[in-house]
């Protein structure tokens, strides 16, 4: 396999700080540039659908709560991960654009419910398909069991990060 950028700024630091174990940056370098690419890619396939990353967010989580396709402010913010001030701004724009509507909680008389509307499920409906095509496509250089085994190395990097 040929040098690639990440290579070549790991020969240089190890020349130039060779009592330093740099190793690190051949991972995590290219982890870094990878998300470059996988936020592009998501950015290009929202827009398409007229979506900014937030809101897909928000549509998604609805979408893959199941039918009703409804969830609380509370529930929302949690798997959002942002603040109930912050998500109800979100809300109020989304009702704006008719993805989502509210309408109170039929367990909790004191609650509300953020429903997705048929607009909002083809709206993320779309831009999901869209997004997996170019998650697809980044890929593509892998094999199945390689995609396998760098899901489960990441898993496992990840694990050290329990609020993640």
């Amino acid at each position: 396999m040929s040098a690639d950028d990440v290579d070549l700024i790991v020969e240089a630091w190890h020349r130039e700080r060779p009592d330093l174990d740099v190793q690190p940056l051949s991972v995590l370098s290219r982890v870094t540039r990878l998300a470059r690419h996988l936020d592009h890619a998501r950015a290009e396939a929202f827009q398409i659908h007229g979506l900014d990353g937030w809101e897909f967010d928000v549509l998604a989580a609805l979408r893959r709560a199941g039918q009703p396709y409804a969830l609380s402010p509370g529930q929302l913010s949690a798997q959002t991960l942002v603040t109930s001030g912050t998500m109800t701004n979100r809300v109020d724009r989304l009702v704006e654009r008719g993805f989502v509507h509210r309408s109170p909680d039929p367990a909790d008389r004191r609650g509300v419910r953020v429903e997705l509307t048929d607009s909002g499920r083809r709206a993320v409906d779309g831009a999901f398909t869209d997004l997996l095509k170019r998650e697809h496509a980044l890929l593509e250089s892998l094999t199945d069991t390689e995609r396998a085994e760098l899901a489960e190395l990441l898993r496992t990097l990840m694990g050290q990060f329990p609020d993640s």
